[in-house]
């Protein structure tokens, strides 16, 4: 199978900054106070603040840059919903870890692509914490059969992965996430595309200062960097066989 970046309709993109001032820093210091007071009863007796501060201004961001995300590609979901849209829910799930605390000390947007039930879809994000912001792209803990799709694509379409990888370089973005030790089943040790076929993750990471979040023209800063991923999106969904 042969891959090209210029499959598909032209994206087209809103001219115009969107503007947004959305998030302020008391977004952040309800987050900080979460952090030093993080149980269900502390949490339910700042309800309205979390809303105020933290919920509504996310909502927000993620109504405005819906036409952005689209633009992108229409198969990205950009879904303003309390419950089962792009913001990504504040209890953790302390299930298989030792830290029990219930809340998330962080806040998670992710525009997924709309195949995709779960985190593991390929889809842009956002991260907004005290100890860092960054923005990404790409999928996170692909499965055993999804993993293996990528891994072939790249050994049957190295150019195309590495001219995704070069455009997110030259964006101040870089590769992250975990990786095998050995090469993967199936695979050579002197494969040229070794490193990249050892990925467990295919994420492309941007950190970025929080004091970006604060800034009048978020939106359109975010959809210019998320301009950057779209090489890699469409190659990774070409790999899974998703539309995009």
């Amino acid at each position: 199978m042969n891959f090209q970046l210029s499959c598909g309709t032209k994206p087209v993109f809103p001219q115009e900054p969107q503007m947004s001032s959305a998030f302020t820093q008391a977004s952040f210091d309800f987050l900080h106070q979460l952090a030093q007071h993080n149980d269900r009863d502390w949490f339910k007796a700042h309800q309205t603040q979390y809303e105020t501060q933290v919920r509504t201004p996310a909502l927000a961001f993620i109504q405005e840059m819906q036409p952005h995300i689209l633009a992108l590609s229409p198969r990205l979901t950009a879904v303003p919903k309390k419950i089962g849209g792009s913001l990504m829910r504040p209890q953790r799930d302390s299930r298989f870890s030792k830290d029990k605390t219930p809340y998330k000390t962080n806040v998670g947007i992710q525009f997924r692509h709309f195949q995709g039930k779960d985190v593991h879809a390929p889809g842009l994000y956002l991260h907004i914490a005290n100890d860092g912001c960054f923005l990404a792209a790409g999928i996170w803990h692909p499965e055993s059969k999804a993993l293996n799709a990528i891994r072939s694509c790249i050994d049957e379409n190295p150019n195309a992965y590495r001219k995704a990888i070069a455009e997110l370089g030259r964006h101040g973005f870089e590769m992250s996430g975990d990786s095998l030790i050995r090469p993967p089943k199936g695979f050579d040790k002197s494969h040229p595309m070794l490193d990249e076929l050892k990925r467990k993750d295919f994420i492309a990471v941007k950190n970025i200062d929080p004091a970006t979040l604060l800034r009048a023209d978020l939106v359109d800063y975010c959809s210019r960097q998320f301009r950057h991923c779209n090489g890699l999106m469409a190659y990774l969904c070409f790999a899974l066989e998703l539309d995009y």
